[in-house]
């Protein structure tokens, strides 16, 4: 699933590869993944636009151009690549877009839970965002107490919840609770100071170590590479992690590093 350090890093391949290319054409392969706009107002409103700076809001991408803004979310299994001109078109290649360079650049999207929408301003978009949070790589430690104090709810679903936190998913919130030493269950609102100050701090660190990989890594001293392992075992200490869900998704926790009191 991508999560914010995949979208950063699909940022930086639209910046590296589009930013100051025209748009040739619009191939939409598939019309199930536009959000509010048809193929022939996608083709319209693109071709001939030129890319411009792009800019990434939680899991947001905003692919930029000299005229409309197209906004990119890749839900699940979406994700965005460069092919060449004579590339064969996979199956799951939503969208195409062809540079004037010609090549192109696609939007792969295997199960198209979310998809691509088209603001022709600067209201549109904004109103397309309005219900984010704070984006979890630059959320200060205030704003992110702020924002936990009045949730009732779980830690870890508070986490992953948009409106509160934006950028996070599920990878990235077991990988910081289990670096902050916090259970996925405890109530995000009765949190102490010191635990406030933990989970903000590891938020910060795990969030600058995956962005530039372009993932959340699954490295042998993370929680993230051990998770699917056949008998996982938490590589600080070596428990065996716990697998419960919560809020509806798989979450993995070392009951000894995290602990196991209610």
């Amino acid at each position: 699933m991508p999560e914010l350090p995949d979208v950063e890093g699909f940022r930086r391949l639209l910046d590296s590869g589009a930013r100051g290319r025209v748009v040739r054409r619009v191939d939409v392969r598939d019309t199930g993944v536009l959000h509010g706009i048809g193929a022939r107002g996608l083709r319209d409103a693109l071709e001939g636009r030129r890319f411009a700076e792009p800019e990434r809001r939680g899991k947001w991408l905003l692919a930029r151009t000299d005229g409309p803004t197209l906004l990119l979310h890749f839900g699940m299994t979406g994700l965005l690549l460069w092919a060449d001109p004579d590339d064969p078109v996979e199956a799951h290649d939503r969208v195409l877009f062809t540079l004037a360079d010609d090549r192109r650049l696609r939007y792969r999207d295997q199960r198209k839970l979310r998809g691509l929408w088209l603001a022709h301003d600067e209201c549109e978009v904004e109103r397309l965002l309005a219900g984010q949070g704070p984006d979890a790589l630059t959320v200060t430690r205030d704003d992110l107490a702020a924002a936990l104090a009045t949730r009732r709810g779980r830690l870890k679903t508070t986490l992953t919840d948009q409106s509160v936190l934006a950028g996070l998913g599920n990878l990235l919130a077991d990988e910081i609770l289990w670096r902050a030493r916090l259970r996925p269950d405890r109530r995000a609102r009765d949190l102490t100071p010191a635990e406030l100050r933990r989970l903000h701090t590891q938020l910060r660190r795990t969030l600058r170590s995956a962005v530039p990989t372009g993932r959340v890594p699954p490295r042998a001293s993370w929680l993230t590479g051990h998770r699917d392992d056949p008998d996982p075992a938490c590589p600080r200490c070596g428990t065996p992690l716990r697998r419960t869900r919560l809020g509806g998704r798989g979450t993995v926790w070392c009951p000894r590093c995290q602990g196991d009191g209610d």
